[in-house]
């Protein structure tokens, strides 16, 4: 099973964007489960719903964080705008609303987060943009040599 396939996993599990792609690499992090879950809770939606950067591509750049802590600030800021381009040229957009509204959703940004049915994960572009997230860092890691 490709990280992407198992982002997409996780999200049809109920796990939010962000954590989905970060569940994705946790075997290969060092951090515990409940840490990434926790930190990566808030940042579903587009940041808690406010449609901002896509929660998958946030949960990318997490994982680029905690593969690369020995990183200085510049050569970290450099693969993730690298990450970021890659994500944008295949998708159109970082951004969550847009990436909703360029499927044709609405874009709400209330904090009531929407229930999970099957007509939720059908009408929204959201597991296949978490299955690319998760493809993309691990291209990315492998081109790296973090991952093999």
């Amino acid at each position: 099973m490709t990280r992407g396939e198992q982002a997409e996993q996780y999200f049809r599990e109920g796990y939010n964007c962000t954590q989905a792609v970060v569940l994705a690499f946790m075997d290969d992090m060092k951090a515990d489960r409940e840490t990434l879950l926790a930190v990566a809770h808030p940042f579903g939606g587009g940041m808690g719903r406010l449609r901002l950067t896509c929660g998958a591509v946030t949960g990318a750049v997490m994982c680029l964080g905690l593969f690369f802590p020995e990183l200085k600030k510049s050569e970290l800021y450099a693969i993730v705008q690298e990450y970021c381009r890659r994500f944008e040229e295949k998708n159109g957009s970082v951004i969550c609303g847009k990436l909703l509204s360029g499927a044709g959703i609405g874009v709400d940004s209330s904090p009531k987060a929407e229930a999970r049915t099957e007509e939720y994960y059908k009408k929204r572009p959201c597991p296949l943009l978490i299955h690319d997230a998760a493809d993309l860092l691990e291209e990315l890691l492998k081109e790296r040599e973090v991952l093999s």
